[in-house]
């Protein structure tokens, strides 16, 4: 990694992570295999900065710690890549296993269970398919009709001011470390 860890992908550990080689990763991996309209690629950094303000939208009052779980919802993808769903079943499960072991090391790492709580997944995953249908409207190339049969149909409320960035990765590095960084002052001062 750029911060000189080394990581052991089929065995990783807490002390191999560090959030600037996630930020760093994740803002130069492209979402949508990079099939985006603009001049930037939609990163899987700003796409994860986009669900965590999705996940606080849909639970306000949730425990800080579930916010940097949404943050780090794809962290795994700063050394695998992000892949679309039909490639991720034909990997098979050692891919999923993978997956997991990283999640876990990352999750332990910044202070998060190994494993989040059903709801507080469910929860993540809901944020993450709104801006799945956000980013099919208005970078991929999809029509709302098309978006509408495949992801859940956002409420008004829930995305009404958000916005599709589309900013060079330095940018969107920055931005993530700060929104990380903000997150973990509120979690250490014990601030909800």
């Amino acid at each position: 990694m750029l911060s000189g860890r080394r990581l052991d992908l089929l065995d990783p550990t807490p002390m191999d992570i560090e959030i600037t080689d996630i930020a760093h990763g994740l803002s130069f991996v492209a979402r949508w295999n990079g099939q985006t309209r603009g001049d930037w690629a939609y990163s899987v950094a700003e796409h994860s900065l986009l669900v965590e303000e999705i996940h606080y939208r849909c639970q306000p009052d949730t425990d800080p710690r579930w916010r940097l779980a949404a943050l780090l919802h794809d962290a795994p993808e700063y050394v695998i890549g992000d892949m679309i769903s039909p490639v991720k079943s034909a990997l098979g499960k050692e891919y999923g296993e993978m997956d997991m072991r990283l999640t876990a090391a990352i999750h332990r790492r910044f202070g998060l269970p190994a494993q989040l709580p059903r709801a507080v997944k469910l929860t993540i995953k809901r944020a993450d398919r709104i801006s799945a249908w956000l980013e099919a409207i208005h970078i991929a190339g999809f029509s709302q009709a098309e978006a509408d049969r495949l992801f859940p149909v956002p409420r008004g409320e829930l995305i009404e001011g958000l916005e599709i960035r589309l900013r060079p990765p330095m940018e969107t590095r920055a931005a993530y470390i700060e929104r990380f960084d903000q997150l973990i002052g509120v979690i250490d001062s014990g601030r909800g």
